[in-house]
């Protein structure tokens, strides 16, 4: 039993002599989850006039939820996003002369950003 008792007391001195970690503070556009769950913008006509209502449209990855992509844009352009809504776009089919293909099926995420505040990547507008 005393092997355990020195290793143990080994490893509280390693701790105890240790300075404390800070966590890195990341700033925007630099979030993991981010780049993880968000892939791009969706730029149509429908998602700019959905700008003028604090809502803005990205396409996600098949595997996000709504809590993951709320957290990924809080983190990603540091504004309070009120709601998130996920629409699945399925598969279509396309034919160029005569072999067929695929378009493939996405995932959006439709975000309701707080009253007062935007996206930066939206700014421009049309």
């Amino acid at each position: 039993m005393a092997l355990f008792t020195d290793t143990t007391e080994k490893k509280d001195m390693k701790a105890s002599k240790k300075a404390p970690v800070s966590k890195k503070k990341l700033s925007p556009k630099e979030s993991r989850l981010a780049a993880k769950i968000l892939s791009r913008p969706r730029i149509t006509e429908k998602s700019y006039a959905l700008n003028t209502l604090n809502q803005y449209v990205f396409v996600v990855t098949k595997d996000a939820t709504k809590k993951t992509v709320k957290r990924a844009i809080e983190e990603a352009y540091a504004v309070n996003v009120e709601k998130v809504r996920m629409v699945c776009l399925p598969a279509k089919r396309r034919v160029f002369g005569k072999s067929t293909g695929s378009k493939s099926a996405i995932k959006k995420a439709i975000v309701s950003v707080a009253k007062g505040q935007s996206l930066e990547l939206f700014k421009s507008g049309m």
